[in-house]
């Protein structure tokens, strides 16, 4: 076996396919809380928490000793879809803090680990309860990077990736898409009405409430309102895409609450383990429960570690609604720094829910220049969009109003040495 360095073994073994570590290029060796270490110890405050997946921090040390404890005692680690004390303790935990506190009827399904897994099994569950292939999605949306998922996803590069035809999905403009110029679903509504439109009926409607790689795009809680009334009339089943945006990231638990609409299904994923361990879940009404036993598997849909995380992630942070008030005080704290920092640099513009925020500038090449220079300066910061131009903030809940107010001001300051 040959020996490679460690400064190049990402190059000469690793996939070109690679992202992220070209971004930031050092070699990270721990993490706690809000701040990730390089090999020589120096810290970077995180405004990316693992692409949503660390809502509540890195090694968070509460949900650390309950994963400890668990794994010394010889819990089980890996069960598929067997019953086990973790499991339980989890669809207890999640019934008791998350769904009936929310009138939601919801079943669970464990569809396997990603966020792109829950997708699939929505998509298919959709279309086994209707008896019809279509789906509609919208313009930027993101779903995932499997097949079915990339089919309603909006963005053409990563579409190109499949090498296949993407068919059975068709896009409508998401919110604002027209700048509030044509009525909201006016084209959608005309193509369900009319026999010569050359649409399908749908078997469902996908959508994400705040666009998290598509930009930062903010459905308006009437749009969504109007959305899932226009589904009810058209009989379309109306999936929300909570992979990255539920658990807490807007402030409430699920991030339609909101609007008070209650989807017929639900994806969750990424922070649901709290820990960043993988784990997804699907949701939907109980009269929408009709797969068969083993027609949607996966042997590592039953993660038992992230059962343990999660149930002490919800036990910790959700039985009071204290993270909810927190999130939302922190929001507004973003908010006010982003309005500072706009009023100083006119080609931009910011938008934003909870601990979500984007700052898009006229230049695509500025935003990504921005996080370039926050990661000189130790911040840890992604772009989303079409073009890559926004600045993406995605801090963790967890994270204080000190390092928020750091992480702010190291983002004014990399916008205006980039101008």
């Amino acid at each position: 076996m040959t020996d490679l360095a460690p400064s190049s073994v990402f190059e000469t073994v690793e996939s070109e396919v690679r992202s992220y570590c070209r971004a930031w290029p050092v070699v990270f060796e721990r993490a706690s809380g809000s701040r990730l270490y390089d090999e020589q110890g120096r810290p970077y405050l995180d405004f990316f928490a693992g692409a949503g997946s660390l809502n509540y921090g890195h090694n968070n040390p509460v949900l650390k000793r309950a994963l400890l404890d668990y794994l010394a005692d010889d819990g089980i680690t890996h069960g598929l879809d067997m019953s086990t004390t973790a499991k339980r303790d989890f669809l207890e935990t999640f019934r008791s803090t998350v769904l009936e506190p929310r009138a939601l009827p919801y079943k669970v399904m464990f569809p396997g680990p990603t966020g792109t897994n829950a997708v699939e099994a929505a998509l298919k569950l959709a279309r086994k309860v209707t008896g019809r292939e279509t789906v509609v999605s919208f313009t930027n949306a993101f779903h995932g990077m499997s097949l079915g998922s990339l089919a309603v996803t909006g963005n053409s590069a990563k579409r190109a990736g499949a090498g296949v035809t993407l068919p059975n999905a068709t896009r409508m403009p998401f919110d604002h898409y027209f700048d509030g110029q044509v009525p909201d679903f006016l084209w959608f509504e005309r193509l369900l009405e009319d026999p010569g439109s050359g649409l399908d009926h749908p078997a469902a409607v996908i959508v994400e409430t705040v666009q998290g790689e598509g930009g930062i795009n903010v459905a308006r809680a009437e749009w969504l309102r109007a959305l899932a009334d226009l589904c009810r009339r058209h009989d379309m089943l109306l999936i929300v895409d909570d992979v990255q945006m539920g658990c807490g990231r807007t402030g409430d638990f699920f991030s339609f609450e909101e609007a008070g609409i209650t989807p017929d299904i639900v994806t969750l994923s990424k922070s649901i383990s709290g820990y960043g361990l993988p784990m997804s879940l699907c949701l939907f009404k109980p009269e929408l429960d009709i797969l068969e036993p083993g027609e949607h598997n996966g042997t590592f849909r039953g993660n038992n570690p992230a059962f343990v995380t999660a149930a002490a992630a919800l036990d910790a942070y959700w039985a009071d609604g204290r993270v909810e008030q927190q999130t939302k005080e922190r929001g507004l704290q973003v908010e006010q720094a982003l309005l500072a920092i706009c009023a100083e640099e006119p080609t931009a513009q910011f938008r934003g829910r909870g601990l979500v925020w984007g700052m898009e500038f006229e230049d695509p090449a500025r935003a990504s220049a921005v996080c370039a220079r926050a990661f000189e300066l130790g911040l840890l910061l992604e772009t989303s969009g079409p073009q890559s131009e926004v600045v993406k903030l995605l801090p963790p809940l967890t994270i204080t109003t000190e390092e928020l107010d750091e992480g702010l001001r190291t983002l004014a300051r990399c916008v205006r040495e980039t101008a």
